[in-house]
């Protein structure tokens, strides 16, 4: 997630601190077990500086998140020249063997399917750099396939966290890259 303006730098230091209790917290005990009162303990700030930050624990946690849908963008579009059909761009797996040490803190803010407020996040910020990326290139198709885009990887990401869909990272890596470069060249 990308800040529209400079952030002082220590608000900064603050969000970094309250991100990194509360991913050390969710590593211990699930999302909905974690309290406020413990988060800021851990953070070394007080319960009235988290408000100033943030309106609750699941804005942190898509803030905390929010590195894994810059990943993904970054992930998908790590390829240059023309795209290998088959096998995605080696960043793509690693991301994909990257979401392992919080993965269920990942279930919670990203729902079966790819809704939740994770999924929101992502599915924005992949459909618009596909757009971008689309119209950059000319194509009229660029807000159909954008949305395709942006869908079918939150989707099969999701379903992939949840257990819904099998395979190692590689393996889901490469099946939706062959998606993703279908709906590209369906149109």
């Amino acid at each position: 997630m990308i800040r529209a303006e400079a952030e002082d730098p220590r608000a900064a230091r603050t969000r970094a601190r309250l991100r990194a209790a509360l991913l050390a917290e969710c590593a211990e005990r699930p999302l909905e077990e974690v309290g406020v009162a413990a988060l800021v303990r851990r953070a070394g700030v007080g319960r009235a500086t988290f408000y100033v930050h943030y309106p609750d624990l699941e804005a942190l946690a898509v803030d905390a998140c929010a590195d894994v849908v810059r990943e993904a963008v970054e992930a998908l579009h790590a390829w240059q020249g023309r795209p290998d059909p088959v096998r995605a761009p080696a960043a793509l797996a690693e991301f994909f063997a990257s979401l392992t040490p919080h993965a269920p803190l990942y279930r919670t803010l990203l729902a079966p399917g790819g809704g939740g407020p994770l999924g929101r996040v992502l599915h924005r910020d992949l459909r618009a750099y596909s757009l971008r990326e689309r119209e950059r290139a000319g194509a009229a198709d660029a807000p159909l396939v954008a949305s395709a885009v942006a869908a079918t990887f939150a989707g099969v990401l999701a379903d992939w966290l949840h257990g819904d869909l099998g395979g190692t990272p590689a393996e889901i890596a490469d099946q939706v890259w062959q998606l993703l470069v279908a709906l590209h060249a369906s149109r």
